[in-house]
């Protein structure tokens, strides 16, 4: 089969009238292990990525034993035999490219970097897997759910994301708006970061957030982390009682990202509670 775009190839399967998607779907990308997870029929996906068992970073990793792995190897996807690979515009290359030149159909997903774009890639996964009653009651469930979250008001504590290096991030990322629909206004873009960026340890100081949202370490210690074991901010961590709370609901554009909005929103109450009494 010729290469086509994720619509085309849905509209083509959708012609030839047999079956409406791919009977052997290989996903390559821990965000559309998810989807794809989430909308397949039975027996449809037949391997998602090994880093969608990884509970630090995939928030199905328990669904995902279900699956056989790969490790987005173009020879051990071939073997597999697929009729739809899908990949993230970050995935490898060279593995997709050479997919390609041997005849296997790909279809690339972008990255989502807002809540809206959790709604275009749900559709999306729909099209490609012939699936788009399963998508539209999913959009259907997100919608629901996601309407009866709080947004951000001029009064909402004021939070920061605060990760290794200095990472943070603003309203024109998925973590940004993670924060606002949960009710809190980010520091980041009182600072200038509409996207992501680093932002200085003297600069988290002077700001001073009243609820700091970091992340976990990994084992193994790096340098990279040094950053988040500073006195100042434990301090901010300790006042603000949420310090490691983004965790792998935050990651890809699913509808789980809605959990990671209820649970920060808990916090932000328990927060306000507590200022309350105090």
């Amino acid at each position: 089969m010729r290469r086509l775009p994720g619509i085309a190839l849905a509209l083509l399967w959708a012609a030839t009238g047999a079956f409406a998607g791919p009977s052997r779907v290989v996903s390559m990308n821990l965000c559309t292990d998810q989807l794809a997870m989430l909308l397949a029929a039975p027996g449809q996906l037949a391997s998602v990525s090994y880093i969608a068992r990884d509970t630090r970073a995939s928030a199905m990793a328990d669904a995902a034993m279900a699956y056989p792995a790969n490790h987005g190897l173009a020879e051990e996807i071939y073997l597999l035999q697929p009729d739809l690979v899908i990949a993230g515009a970050y995935s490898t290359l060279a593995t997709t490219e050479m997919l390609r030149r041997l005849g296997v159909p790909v279809v690339v997903f972008q990255p989502a970097s807002s809540l809206q774009d959790v709604r275009a890639r749900i559709l999306q996964m729909g099209q490609v897997l012939g699936r788009e009653e399963a998508a539209r009651a999913l959009l259907a469930d997100y919608d629901q759910r996601l309407a009866k979250l709080e947004q951000a008001g001029p009064e909402a504590p004021r939070a920061a994301l605060y990760a290794a290096n200095g990472f943070t991030s603003g309203s024109m990322t998925l973590a940004g708006q993670i924060l606002r629909a949960a009710g809190l206004r980010n520091i980041a873009d009182e600072l200038g970061y509409a996207h992501s960026g680093h932002m200085p340890l003297e600069l988290l100081a002077v700001t001073a957030p009243e609820l700091l949202i970091g992340t976990s370490s990994y084992p193994r210690a790096s340098r990279s982390e040094d950053n988040l074991a500073h006195p100042v901010v434990r301090q901010l961590a300790a006042r603000s009682g949420a310090g490691q709370m983004r965790d792998a609901d935050w990651v890809c554009g699913t509808p789980h990202v809605l959990r990671a909005v209820e649970s920060l929103a808990a916090e932000r109450r328990l927060f306000m509670e507590k200022e309350s009494r105090e």
